[in-house]
């Protein structure tokens, strides 16, 4: 796993957002383009950190001032990534190491999801990339629609 360097901000943003909702969190990224922050929750921590009828994600999006976004963290990088595209149904998601020996990601999503998991402005593919990059080592995170799945063979 890369080494993920966290700043001064970006602690006491952790910190806060686990005094709000309960909800432990491993990673914090500051989007000022998108004027959110993503965290990212520690297993099992999901519930806790968006509350009862999102009560506790909107307390905190009050409080540090900006929209906030959560993925749930898992060792296993298939099911990272498909926790970042949440609420979009991802079909499958291929790992491959590309020519300059970096690991890429391909994600099939459901046709009718493809714009929730491109998202406004390409910023759940952002989201993906940065994050998969940060907790996995994974370059690149790419939408493929069936069509390319196919093309690219077999994904490990």
């Amino acid at each position: 796993m890369s080494e993920i360097v966290l700043n001064e901000r970006a602690l006491q943003l952790m910190k806060s957002f686990e005094d709000i909702t309960g909800a432990g969190s491993r990673d914090c990224v500051v989007d000022e383009k998108n004027e959110r922050l993503i965290f990212v929750i520690n297993p099992g921590d999901m519930g806790r950190a968006i509350g009862k009828s999102g009560v506790s994600i909107k307390k905190a999006s009050d409080e540090l001032g900006k929209k906030i976004e959560v993925v749930e963290f898992s060792n296993d990088p298939v099911q990272f990534i498909k926790n970042c595209f949440l609420p979009a149904r991802v079909v499958s998601v291929g790992i491959r190491e590309n020519a300059e020996g970096e690991f890429e990601a391909f994600v099939d999503v459901e046709e009718e999801d493809m714009g929730i998991a491109i998202g406004k402005g390409g910023k759940n593919i952002f989201k993906a990339n940065k994050l998969a990059e940060r907790q996995h080592d994974i370059a690149n995170v790419q939408i493929i629609t069936n069509a390319e799945d196919e093309e690219a063979g077999d994904l490990a």
